[in-house]
């Protein structure tokens, strides 16, 4: 007979403690450790196969790649996020905030890739009859059949009931929505909890590697915006993508924080709209879409999403602090980051911002992360600090030292395509030390070596000399 035995168990981290704590010594969470009853049962015995179905090693060169081929997605967005491709046999986990659009997102590529192979879409927490009332608004809005034959609905969180179904159907892709109300009969913890959720995904997982079918897992985030399970999950699959963005606004990223068959951080971005998530194939000139020209505070940045350059507008604002401490609020920027810009425009450039209330924002609802954009946040502020609007026809490019300097960032190139590509006809950028070709003989790189020298270059706005000679308003 097995032994049975009690454990707690943080929510938050997965810290396993042998007795009750109202504070997890781990990770911080009080009120996260939950009793689990766990039984001591005897290893079952080997069966002398793997999850690739061998139990003798082979040589590399003997190894089939067959399983590498990527099965074409008809959403670019979604496409290029992954890779290229769905691989067969990977497990892809899927988060982001409630509400975001999760299972839109998976139910277009459920009903996209329906048309070509079979495809089983697994809800835990909707009935059949919603799904379908979901599926119909979003397949009708290209005037094709809004129910493929090929796309198998089914409600059930039974993880043993779903490997029935999965077994049944054989289906090429199979979507889990979501892996929180998922259970194992077995066990005795609740669905949700660390211990359902990990040994769930290593089922799921082996059923990917040694069946065939691509799996893709929808997880909830908790309130710190990291997936619910814990970190756990992000260890087991093969490829983790966060859907981003505010949900008063319209544009939605979805972004690759793990790839094991792709390059991380790419950026695929979609926008709401009534029947579904739509594609932004331009996504540098949708979010300059609505900008004012000619307008002080605002500065044009080149920002690397992946291997994609994206073009944003980056908006600043002082007001002189009104209750004696002067505050910092980013929007889409790092707050870090904002303060050590704001402290080298103070004590390099010599703009009174101790005084001042300082805010930032990021168009769009992108949050940058890179340093490439401290120039364009300088300019920005000291754009709308001395009234004056930063050239038009001008992005800023460059990542700020704290002795003022203005240091070059990588896939220079092709940031200024990607500028020149959008009609800009200049860019302020860091000086480079060993002289050679262009970067590029569609736009004027204008090399700065400080960020005083960056700004003098970046306001446009001229005043008449007495002589009638133009001179810079930075002078």
């Amino acid at each position: 007979m097995p032994k049975t035995y009690t454990r707690y168990v943080c929510q938050q981290c997965g810290r396993v403690s042998a007795g009750f704590m109202g504070k997890c010594p781990q990770c911080g969470e009080f009120n996260s450790m939950v009793e689990e009853i766990v039984s001591e049962t005897p290893p079952a015995r080997a069966s002398g196969r793997g999850l690739g179905g061998r139990a003798a090693p082979q040589r590399i060169g003997e190894v089939s790649s067959q399983a590498e081929e990527r099965i074409p997605v008809p959403i670019g967005e979604f496409a290029r996020v992954l890779g290229g491709g769905i691989v067969p046999g990977s497990i892809v986990l899927v988060g982001g905030d409630p509400g975001i659009g999760k299972s839109t997102l998976m139910l277009q590529v459920a009903l996209e890739m329906a048309e070509r192979l079979k495809a089983l879409y697994v809800s835990g927490e909707e009935s059949e009859r919603q799904v379908k009332m979901r599926a119909a608004r979003i397949a009708g809005a290209d005037g094709r059949p809004p129910l493929p034959d090929n796309l198998f609905l089914v409600t059930e969180t039974n993880l043993d009931a779903i490997l029935e179904h999965v077994r049944a159907v054989k289906p090429d892709l199979l979507i889990v929505d979501s892996i929180q109300t998922v259970y194992i009969p077995e066990m005795d913890s609740a669905a949700g909890s660390v211990s359902q959720v990990r040994e769930s995904a290593n089922r799921l997982r082996e059923l990917a590697k040694s069946s065939g079918p691509a799996v893709f897992v929808i997880g909830h985030v908790t309130k710190e915006g990291t997936i619910a399970g814990p970190r756990v999950l992000e260890h087991i699959v093969d490829t983790v993508l966060y859907l981003e963005g505010d949900r008063f606004q319209a544009y939605r990223l979805l972004r690759s924080v793990k790839n094991r068959f792709g390059a991380t951080a790419e950026v695929g971005v979609f926008e709401m709209v009534e029947r579904g998530l739509a594609e932004v194939a331009n996504p540098s000139e949708a979010f300059l879409a609505e900008r004012m020209v000619n307008a002080a505070g605002s500065a044009i940045a080149v920002t690397m999403e992946g291997t994609r350059p994206l073009l944003v507008e980056v908006q600043g604002l002082t007001n002189p602090a009104q209750f004696g401490n002067a505050r910092r609020t980013p929007n889409g920027v790092d707050y870090n980051r904002l303060l050590m810009v704001a402290a080298v425009l103070t004590r390099r450039v010599r703009l009174n911002l101790a005084e001042a209330d300082i805010f930032v924002n990021v168009v769009g609802g992108l949050k940058i992360d890179e340093p490439a954009a401290d120039l364009a946040v300088a300019a920005a502020i000291a754009s709308s600090m001395r009234d004056l609007p930063v050239r038009a026809d001008t992005v800023m490019i460059g990542e700020i030292g704290l002795a003022g300097e203005l240091r070059m960032p990588g896939q220079m190139p092709v940031r200024l395509r990607e500028a020149a590509k959008l009609g800009f006809k200049s860019a302020i950028v860091p000086k480079r030390l060993r002289k050679g070709e262009p970067w590029s003989k569609e736009i004027e790189a204008v090399e700065a070596r400080s960020v005083q020298q960056a700004l003098e270059l970046a306001f446009a706005v001229q005043r008449e000399a007495p002589k009638g000679r133009k001179i810079a308003a930075a002078d």
